[in-house]
């Protein structure tokens, strides 16, 4: 597999030469993508990754350590781009001896020299043993490499004061350019040095040989008494003066140095007791250092000096060492106490904590602070859910503030996005609150969607900090710059794995909390009654509708992908998931719950105004109605990754179906209701004419005209296009949003609207048809009519036309209202006229020529008006009627009959106009 990135290649290192610890700058290219991705650094072969600081891509900045080569590559390897290659070396120099006068960047301890002459430590002046220059010349250093001379010189070292001294690599080494002359001249100074001791050494004899010669003469005098007295009493004599003589020289002596003697003790040991606070200054002084540099806040140094102090008197028996570092570490215990407090307080950021622990760890704090510190932020980040929860349920119930509260979260958390349900619902800056307050309360969004934009914003802000501290806890990182790292990563690895499960209780529980605090806002129903009082306590006045629940999904979708891109398991996101599914569930039933009561609002809508098609703007606002609440729901009913379809439970499918045909019977319910309202219980009050409308025939205007007739045709027209037009339309928009069960919602819709169809139609034809119908029998026989006793026929009578006439006007209604219509319609009355007429022909006992040629004019006459609108039944009737009269025998009444037709015809051709088939073509031109 290719490497993401090219290795990592040095061009350049400055300086190119230098002694151990000597800060480099190394330039390159492809030198990693961040102090994390720098994972080795070498010099002439040692490690140098301690001291890397990286700067850029192609600049790293370190110090030399103790190479074991004196030349050698810079290889710098990354985690991207591998190990990689140098075209430049470096060259390391043996660090040069420094003189106690000499200036050095460095601090040199001090020493005690060695005494070669009597083979043991002293602490003679180190200038006689060690001069900084003893030819007194000009050095002047060459550039011999250490090694050559090291290999031209075996055994031997440029040291004047070893017992190895080689002249000629001193010389080498110090003077390999110094002039002939030079040299000489440091022969007259090492001369002169010479001379200067020896002479130094006789001038401090010769200022002592007066004493001596005065005591020499002074026991010669008494050596020569003794001899001349030659007894014991002057030997006795002699000894007591003599006795005598020392003592008093001795009391002299001491009463004359006791002085200096004392001074000089006591001088002795100031400068011993100063030469012991100067070498151990660094732990006297370090209790009173710790305590300055924690207020200070730098706990580094503290912990360096704690370890230094450690390693030098950890395991002293020295009392006064003791006594001082038991102070020590009575601080560095307080110091403990503070660190972990620090640790443990919340809120603190991700980089605090990591510094902390590492304080604690480099501190061996005991116990695991780290896991403290997680147990600390989990039981925290509860709690702030919780508190969440009871600020806006006791906000809920108390009094409400003058503002929203969203304007009273903190500044990093903004203002859901709910500018889409109003222009004016946030008060804008720079305006008074006066001028907002109307439009802020009345857009006001509910506290359970404010609480759960700010729970999940809080647990969406705080969870990555926890869920990166716990997997740097787990690989070992919080560690890394302690000075015990492989340990300290060997035991938190160890520690995590025996945590695992522990921290996953941890993380499900906030997953709990969080889903179960947003059920208990919303969906209260799914929580049983013990998880209800814990995470419920919200007034349910009225359930949200689905634009807020449709926002709140929004928000949940959002936290989920927040988390998940944190690489949680998925198992401990299922139940995030799962909340998702139910507010998409609960979001479609809510809407479609109020669709169902908008629809049935629609009623009150309803102008009367008809188009050239006969509808109103009912069924156009029934199906925008619908389309616009599917479309609301389009963000609800699409899949997110990993999320599920609301529709794959059978209950929601059920549930959903039966709400969907309850949309579809209410909106006919509210057909049923207008076609049936009674005039007085029209309210046109709030009405107005659609003056955009053709206006064909004049228009029917809901005024007080407006006839219950009407009403019935303006319904049936609506019908009809319902179920040709709108119903389907409606059934592919379900189709489209992947509603399940569409066939059945169609199915049993369109069986409702037909049994309301043909309920209107009924009335409607018993309104039209039965009042024709019941004027055939009275107009037949008015004047006192007999089929046995008539006279000849000489033309259609007025019971006919006057039904004619009716059936024309029936005919006009209808047109006006809907061309479609009048088929329908027509054939129905002309059926029930029909019927009417072929029943009174049967009941008729006997006909006489004149009678039935009567009465076969009427039947031919009403049956060749109405020919365009028979129908099977109609014709079966119009011929039982003919069956029942007399067949014409004679041309002459057949002749008779087609005149009398042709006459009637003619003079009622204008009104007869309707029924003919070129009607329909001619006005629709």
């Amino acid at each position: 597999m290719s490497r993401a990135r090219q290795p990592p290649l040095v061009t350049g290192i400055s300086p190119n030469e230098g002694i151990s610890w000597t800060k480099v700058t190394i330039r390159g290219e492809n030198l990693g993508t961040g102090p994390t991705d720098l994972i080795g650094l070498t010099i002439c072969g040692h490690n140098c990754l301690l001291t890397a600081e990286w700067m850029s891509a192609s600049k790293i900045v370190c110090r030399v350590g103790q190479a074991k080569n004196d030349k050698g590559d810079i290889i710098v390897t990354t985690k991207s781009g591998g190990k990689g290659t140098s075209t430049v070396s470096f060259k390391l120099l043996k660090p040069e001896k420094i003189g106690i006068l000499d200036q050095s960047a460095v601090w040199v301890d001090e020493m005690n020299y060695y005494d070669m002459r009597t083979d043991r430590n002293k602490g003679i002046p180190p200038l006689s043993l060690r001069p900084a220059n003893p030819l007194g010349i000009e050095i002047d250093k060459g550039r011999f490499p250490q090694k050559d001379l090291e290999s031209l010189f075996p055994g031997m070292s440029a040291d004047f004061t070893s017992e190895n001294f080689s002249a000629a690599w001193y010389l080498i080494e110090n003077h390999s350019t110094t002039s002939f002359d030079q040299l000489k001249t440091a022969v007259v100074n090492l001369k002169k040095q010479a001379n200067k001791k020896n002479e130094g050494s006789l001038a401090y004899v010769k200022g002592g040989l007066s004493t001596f010669f005065e005591a020499q003469d002074a026991l010669s005098a008494i050596h020569q008494k003794l001899e001349a007295d030659g007894t014991e009493k002057v030997e006795g004599s002699m000894t007591q003066k003599l006795e005598n003589v020392l003592n008093r020289a001795s009391n002299t002596a001491d009463t004359l140095f006791q002085e200096v003697l004392g001074r000089k003790d006591k001088a002795d040991s100031t400068r011993n007791a100063l030469n012991v606070l100067q070498r151990f200054k660094f732990l006297f002084n370090l209790p009173l250092n710790i305590e300055r540099n924690i207020q200070k806040g730098d706990y580094d140094v503290v912990i360096n000096d704690y370890e230094k102090a450690k390693s030098l008197f950890g395991k002293t028996e020295v009392q006064v060492f003791k006594k001082y570092y038991a102070e020590v570490e009575t601080r560095i215990e307080a110091l403990r106490e503070l660190l972990l407090d620090k640790l443990l307080e919340t809120p603190s950021t991700l980089h605090d904590q990591k510094r902390y622990i590492r304080y604690l760890s480099d501190l061996h704090a005991p116990g695991d602070p780290a896991w403290q510190c997680i147990g600390a932020q989990h039981q925290w980040i509860l709690q702030l859910m919780h508190n969440c929860k009871e600020s806006y349920v006791k906000e809920q119930k108390g009094n409400s503030l003058l503002h929203s509260p969203m304007l009273d979260l903190e500044s990093d958390v903004r203002p859901p996005p709910i500018g889409h349900l109003s222009q004016t619902a946030s008060l804008k800056r720079g305006s008074s609150f006066q001028s907002g307050r109307d439009d802020a309360w009345r857009y006001k969004a509910p506290q359970q969607v404010i609480f759960v934009e700010k729970l999940t914003k809080l647990v969406v802000s705080q969870l990555p900090n926890f869920w990166k501290l716990w997997i740097s806890y787990v690989n070992g990182s919080l560690f890394s710059e302690t000075a015990e790292k492989s340990g300290q990563m060997e035991r938190s690895k160890k520690n995590a794995r025996q945590r695992q499960n522990d921290f996953k209780k941890m993380i499900q529980e906030v997953m709990h909390s969080l889903v179960k605090l947003i059920r208990g806002a919303l969906l209260p129903f799914s929580l049983r009654e013990g998880e209800l009082r814990q995470y419920g306590g919200w007034e349910m006045k009225s359930e949200l509708s689905g634009q807020w629940l449709t926002h709140v999904i929004q928000t949940v979708r959002l936290s989920s992908e927040s988390l998940t891109a944190l690489e949680i398991p998925n198992d401990m996101l299922q139940i995030i998931q799962d909340l998702i599914l139910d507010l998409r569930v609960r979001c479609i039933i809510v809407t479609l719950q109020h669709t169902a009561e908008d629809i049935k609002r629609l009623a009150e809508k309803e102008d009367w105004v008809v188009d050239n098609e006969g509808l109103t703007s009912l069924p156009s606002q029934f199906e925008q109605c619908i389309i616009h609440s599917l479309q609301s729901l389009k963000t609800v009913l699409d899949c997110k990754p990993g999320e599920a379809s609301v529709f794959q439970q059978q209950k929601t499918q059920e549930d959903v179906c039966q709400l969907s045909i309850g949309i579809m019977q209410v909106f006919i319910d509210c057909l049923e209701q207008l076609s049936t309202k009674p005039d007085g219980d029209i309210d046109t009050s709030h009405l107005s004419v659609d003056v955009s409308s053709p206006d064909l025939f004049g228009s029917i205007h809901e005024d007080s005209s407006l006839s219950s007739e009407q009403r019935l045709l303006i319904a049936l027209s609506n019908c009809r296009y319902l179920e040709r037009h709108t119903f389907l339309n409606i059934a592919e928009h379900f189709e489209k949003h992947g509603f399940q069960g569409v066939d059945k919602i169609t199915q049993v819709s369109m069986e409702s609207l037909k049994e309301l169809d043909q309920r209107l139609f009924e009335m409607y034809i018993e309104f039209k048809a039965d009042p024709i119908v019941g004027s055939l029998e009275p107009g037949i026989y008015a004047g006192y009519f007999d089929w046995k006793d008539c006279l000849v026929p000489t033309g259609v009578r007025n019971y006919l036309k006057e039904a004619l006439v009716n059936i024309i006007a029936v005919h006009a209604e209808v047109f006006t209202i809907s061309k479609d219509l009048v088929p329908r319609v027509m054939s129905r009355v002309v059926e029930a006229v029909s019927e009417e007429l072929s029943r009174l022909m049967q009941c008729v006992s006997s006909f006489s020529k004149n009678g039935a040629l009567q009465a076969k004019l009427e039947i031919c006459a009403l049956r060749d008006t109405v020919a365009i609108y028979l129908t099977p039944e109609s014709k079966s009737s119009f011929k039982q009627a003919l069956e029942a009269l007399p067949q014409l025998s004679s041309g002459t009444d057949r002749k008779l009959l087609e005149e009398l037709l042709n006459k009637f015809k003619s003079s009622m051709h204008l009104q007869l106009t309707c029924f003919q088939a070129s009607s329909s073509a001619m006005m629709k031109t």
